[in-house]
C-alpha cells in the first residue's frame, strides 16, 4: 500500500514543498525490460562519425556482429515424410535419408531494418480456410494478396539483397543438390518422463536395502553445508522433447523439383508430418546462386 501524508502536512500550502517534487509524467523515465540496455549510450558529434568505431552497444552493431553468421537468401518450409536410404553407386554403402516435400511455399511479407530492426522474409506453407482463420490474420494475407496459409515462419538473411518479392513462390529447385543445408524442426514429444529416460541416470541398486527406488531419482539436494536446498537447473523427472532442435550440416542428396520434394542426408529430428525449416547452412561455403534482387530484374 502506498504510504499517505498525514492531515497536518496535507494543509500546509503546495508552495512550500518546492517545485521540484511535482515532476511532469513526460519526463519521468521510463524503464524498459528485455535485453536492450537500460542506459544506452547517447549519439553525440563526439562518439559518431566516418572515423570513429561504431559504438559496441548499439542496433548498427548488433547487425554487424550478425552479419557473418546470416544466410545470404531465405528458407523454405518442408513437410518431414519419412526416412529411407539411397545407394551409392561408387561406394556401395546405403545412405540413410530423410524425404522432405514442400507444400504450396510462398513469400507472404518482409521484414525490414528501417520499421523492424532487421532483415527477414516471411514464408507461408500449405493451405487453410479462410473460415478457421483469425480476422487478423486474414486481414494480413489480404493485404499481400496471398491465400491462407496453414505454416507461417520467417527466415532471417543479411541484407536487403535477399529479399524475395511478395507472392512469389518458393519450389525444391531453390537448393541444389550437394549443396548443406540446417534442419530446424520439434522433436518428438515423449510426455513426462523418468530421470533415467531423460537425462540417462543409471539408477539405483538392486541390493544393499534398495527397495521400490531403483529407477528414481534419490537425494535432489545437498543438507546443511550445501544450503539445504535443490540447486537450480537439477536434473529431474519432467516433460521431455517437444522441443526446437536444429540439426546443422546436412548434405541434400536428391531434388524432384516436379514432386517439390527435397532428400537430405542423415535424420531430421520430429515426428512424420512434422514442419521442418531448411536453410542454407551457415557452417559450409554459400552455394552459387543468382541473388533474389538480380533474379527478378
Amino acid at each position: 500500500m502506498s504510504p499517505r501524508l498525514s492531515g497536518k502536512l496535507t494543509q500546509l500550502h503546495l508552495s512550500l514543498w518546492g517545485s521540484q517534487l511535482f515532476i511532469p509524467a513526460s519526463s519521468v523515465p521510463v524503464r524498459t525490460f528485455g535485453i536492450k540496455s537500460l542506459n544506452p549510450p547517447k549519439s553525440s558529434r563526439f562518439n559518431v562519425g566516418p572515423e570513429l568505431p561504431v559504438l559496441k552497444s548499439t542496433s548498427t552493431a548488433a547487425l554487424e556482429r550478425k552479419a557473418n553468421t546470416l544466410p545470404l537468401r531465405t528458407g523454405a518450409i518442408a513437410i518431414k515424410k519419412g526416412m529411407t536410404a539411397v545407394y551409392d553407386t561408387e561406394t556401395g554403402k546405403r545412405i540413410a535419408c530423410t524425404v522432405l516435400q514442400l507444400d504450396r511455399v510462398q513469400v507472404v511479407s518482409h521484414k525490414t531494418r528501417q520499421r523492424h530492426g532487421y532483415y527477414a522474409v516471411q514464408l507461408g506453407a500449405g493451405w487453410k480456410h479462410p473460415s478457421n482463420v483469425t480476422k487478423s490474420l486474414l486481414g494480413h494475407f489480404s493485404t499481400h494478396g496471398v491465400s491462407p496459409k496453414r505454416h507461417i515462419y520467417e527466415f532471417r538473411i543479411k541484407d536487403e539483397s535477399g529479399l524475395v518479392p511478395v507472392g512469389e513462390m518458393i519450389n525444391a529447385s531453390w537448393f541444389q543438390e550437394g549443396q548443406y543445408v540446417d534442419a530446424r524442426s520439434n522433436s518428438k514429444g515423449k510426455g513426462f518422463a523418468g530421470v533415467m529416460k531423460r537425462h540417462g541416470f543409471h539408477g539405483q541398486d538392486r541390493s544393499h536395502g534398495v527397495s521400490l527406488t531403483h529407477r528414481s531419482l534419490g537425494s535432489a539436494g545437498p543438507s546443511q553445508g550445501g544450503g539445504s536446498r535443490v540447486y537450480p537447473g537439477k536434473k529431474m523427472a519432467g516433460n521431455m522433447g517437444n522441443e526446437q532442435n536444429t540439426v546443422q550440416n546436412l548434405k541434400i542428396l536428391k531434388v524432384d523439383p516436379e514432386n517439390g520434394i527435397v532428400v537430405v542426408n542423415g535424420s531430421v529430428s520430429g515426428p512424420k508430418g512434422c514442419v521442418v525449416r531448411i536453410q542454407d547452412a551457415i557452417k559450409k561455403p554459400w552455394p552459387e546462386v543468382v541473388p533474389a534482387a538480380e533474379a527478378t530484374a
